[in-house]
């Protein structure tokens, strides 16, 4: 009973803080079609769910063959600590898009708490900074009669701004919920020639979750989704609904509200390592004029202690 008052006092903490910071516009922090395996980029609460010191490593090309099309690169390790309920993490991700390019470092923390025997809740802090650059003066502009447009002048180029973020997350072997807050800071740019500025870093809610379910011996279900809002925008869902063969193989199709759909796979070459693999196609207009989206990534785990699953992860 105790436990639960605990649980409790810190959820409704974490929702008076997620009231306070509830203002924001746009959207900008990259998707990723395989989700519910990089978790922790975007929410800290997950860091430690390995139970393992892990290395989580994805590459994202958006639009390939399209000029200047987003690329983006994460890398997150984690690690529990030895007889606590403590994880720590770190997250690094590069996002480049045209002439627009970021570098963010972020250290993750989270603490767990037992519901029950198979539930567990983890609260998450995450916090670091992001390097921003975008030099005006690269952008080719086409303006009726010629001249300049002063909002395309200068160098933004912002360096080591601190944020930091939220989350929670709840699990078990077989199923997660999470809610999180990657950057709570808003953060305006302007350039170095006039008074133009920018909103840039904006607020993103992020709401997942996922079950897993025995359709026999060998093969397992997985529906799963990942919805994003940011305030002035409309709220962005990936549902997902991928199959299991023998604890070794996944193969799955995603639908993206937005503007896309998908195929997901990943193998499962042994505890330690798993390659995956997803591509996208975009709906809208732009997809004449790029060869789809494809997204790759690798982890590894170092298992030097014993676990407390005896079965595969399934996120």
């Amino acid at each position: 009973m105790k436990m639960i008052k605990n649980i409790s006092k810190y959820a409704i903490s974490l929702l008076l803080l997620v009231s306070s910071v509830a203002t924001s516009f746009g959207q900008q922090d990259p998707m990723y079609s395989q989700y519910m395996f990089n978790i922790q980029a975007y929410n800290p609460a997950y860091t430690g769910t390995w139970e393992s010191i892990g290395i989580m490593a994805l590459g994202r090309h958006q639009w390939v063959g399209f000029k200047g099309g987003p690329e983006t690169y994460t890398l997150t390790i984690q690690a529990p600590l030895r007889k606590k309920n403590v994880g720590l993490g770190l997250s690094v991700m590069s996002d480049d898009i045209g002439f627009e390019k970021r570098f963010a470092v972020f250290t993750d923390y989270s603490y767990r708490f037992s519901i029950t025997n198979d539930i567990s809740l983890r609260l998450g802090l995450k916090a670091g900074f992001t390097n921003y650059e975008n030099n005006l003066y690269d952008y080719t502009l086409y303006i009726p009669g010629g001249g300049s447009d002063p909002a395309f002048e200068g160098v933004i180029d912002k360096k080591l701004m601190p944020n930091f973020g939220v989350g929670a997350f709840m699990y078990s072997d077989r199923f997660y919920a999470g809610f999180s807050i990657p950057k709570i800071l808003q953060n305006d740019f302007d350039n170095n020639v006039t008074n133009y500025t920018t909103g840039y870093e904006l607020r993103h809610f992020t709401l997942i979750g996922g079950y897993v379910v025995n359709l026999s011996d060998v093969v397992k279900f997985k529906p799963s989704f990942n919805a994003r809002y940011i305030k002035g925008s409309p709220i962005v869902t990936d549902i997902n609904a991928s199959f299991l063969f023998a604890d070794r193989f996944w193969i799955g199709a995603m639908y993206r509200t937005a503007d896309s759909f998908g195929f997901n796979t990943q193998f499962i070459i042994n505890r330690k390592l798993r390659l995956g693999y997803a591509i996208d196609f975009n709906t809208s207009d732009i997809s004449s004029y790029n060869d789809g989206i494809h997204e790759v990534m690798i982890s590894y785990e170092l298992n030097f202690v014993k676990t407390r699953y005896t079965s595969p992860r399934y996120f």
